[in-house]
């Protein structure tokens, strides 16, 4: 029996009711994740104030702290979902990213801060795995993408409900001073933030558990076959070192795209306030709006363009999606931290929504695409491990490190976000082309036998 067998034994026992159902939970979980994960770039004015942080240091917390352990740990992790209760493990990460998030209202020092962020960090390691793998199990290659769209929808949603409810809450809770909670437990009112975005997260654990797992129903006939047996993280590394131009390419390639805007996410507030006088409160329900309406936009545009691309015979369509959004962001995401006009700013930002949303569904798919069923928990961990530990810490450290080493002037962060989108941007341009012959050999050749 061979991996497209077993799949396909799953597959048709889920409904379509219960496959856009599963879709919807794991959406809410990556809104949950991105709600947790974003919540800081609101922060950084009362941090630098009440813990004496630099803005590098800052970049560290949203950037290496988190991502390391995310990425790292993502592979234990792959190898646990290519053969475990898929539900149960995003469950038990939703309740550890929810609980650690809630634990850093109570931190005093930068270092606190960033053993916080690894929790955090650890928990949020077991939806991406999963979640890629649930999906490709509930879908066909057809609409594959157009449902990965949906669930990446989720990290913009969870990116701009962070920044709008944080804009609306620090604006209230940034005044100099400390309150006090129940057992003589003093903290900065700011702090309060992580009590609000982080206990919800635990509904997202209760409700990941109610997503049908195909698995349970066909257990007993793949249990008795070889293809059962977990497959050991060498045999996926050599399958990725046999198609090293496709994965490597596209791997490093969505994580330049993911550098440049993990770098506006984190730094747009701050340009807005130092560059045009905002408010923080007026930058974040910026940020938020366009976060939650149009990125969502964008990326079901992207999943819809690559299936609509796949239908038609073009195989590297998600690639070719990767490579719109790549040439809209260069160009959009590279003027408007240039440009005088706040109106021409506001108006560029929301084009640059829309392509930086565009290519996730596409590069969810293609990592899908790429990989045999038996190893996407794994080999979905090996991208993920890549793209953000690349975009984790170069993107908003390399935004701080222009403007705290060389411009010297926090004025400056309007150039640094500009040469971070250019520079990100070609990079992505060229290893997505180099990549698609490839990548079209590997998937036919995975494929061959549909």
């Amino acid at each position: 029996m061979s991996d497209s067998s077993v799949s396909e034994k799953a597959t048709p026992r889920v409904t379509p009711a219960q496959a856009w159902y599963a879709v919807a939970i794991l959406t809410v979980a990556n809104i949950s994740g991105f709600v947790d994960r974003q919540i800081l770039s609101l922060l950084v004015k009362p941090m630098r104030r009440d813990f004496g942080l630099t803005d590098t240091e800052i970049s560290l917390l949203m950037g290496l702290s988190f991502t390391i352990f995310y990425s790292v740990l993502g592979l234990p992790i792959g190898r646990w979902v290519d053969r475990g209760a898929r539900p149960r493990i995003i469950a038990l990460g939703a309740a550890i990213w929810s609980l650690l998030t809630a634990l850093t209202g109570f931190t005093r020092s930068f270092g606190q801060l960033f053993a916080a962020r690894i929790g955090v960090g650890i928990g949020e390691a077991t939806l991406g795995p999963a979640a890629v793998s649930i999906i490709a199990d509930h879908f066909p290659r057809k609409r594959l993408a157009t449902a990965m769209g949906v669930y990446q929808m989720g990290s913009f949603m969870g990116s701009g409900f962070a920044y709008a409810i944080g804009a609306l809450i620090v604006g209230r809770l940034t005044a100099p001073g400390k309150i006090m909670l129940p057992l003589g437990i003093e903290i900065f009112p700011w702090q309060t933030v992580f009590f609000w975005v982080g206990l919800p997260g635990l509904v997202v654990a209760w409700l990941a558990l109610t997503i049908r797992e195909p698995r349970n129903e066909t257990r007993r006939v793949a249990s008795t076959t070889p293809e059962a047996t977990s497959i050991p993280l060498r045999d996926v590394l050599l399958y990725m070192r046999a198609n090293v131009r496709t994965i490597g390419a596209i791997s490093f390639g969505f994580a330049c795209s993911l550098s440049v805007n993990f770098g506006v996410g984190a730094w747009l507030a701050t340009f807005l306030e130092r560059t045009h006088g905002w408010t923080s409160q007026q930058a974040g329900l910026l940020q938020g709006g366009l976060t939650f309406f149009v990125g969502p936009a964008g990326v079901v545009l992207g999943g819809r363009l690559t299936d609509a691309w796949a239908r038609k015979g073009l195989t590297d369509a998600p690639l070719r999606v990767g490579m719109v959004g790549a040439a809209g962001m260069l160009v959009c995401a590279g003027l408007y931290p240039l440009v005088p006009s706040v109106p021409v700013v506001v108006a560029l930002l929301v084009a640059v929504n829309v392509f930086a949303a565009l290519p996730w569904g596409a590069a969810s798919a293609a990592v899908a695409e790429v990989m045999p069923p038996r190893m996407r928990g794994q080999g979905s961990a090996v991208y993920q491990l890549i793209v953000n530990l690349v975009a984790g810490v170069m993107g908003p450290t390399a935004v701080a490190l222009l403007t705290d080493k060389v411009f010297g002037d926090p004025q400056a962060i309007r150039f640094s976000l500009s040469i971070l989108a250019v520079v990100g941007m070609t990079l992505v341009l060229v290893l997505l082309a180099w990549a698609r012959p490839a990548y079209v050999h590997t998937v036919e050749t995975l494929h061959a036998t549909d």
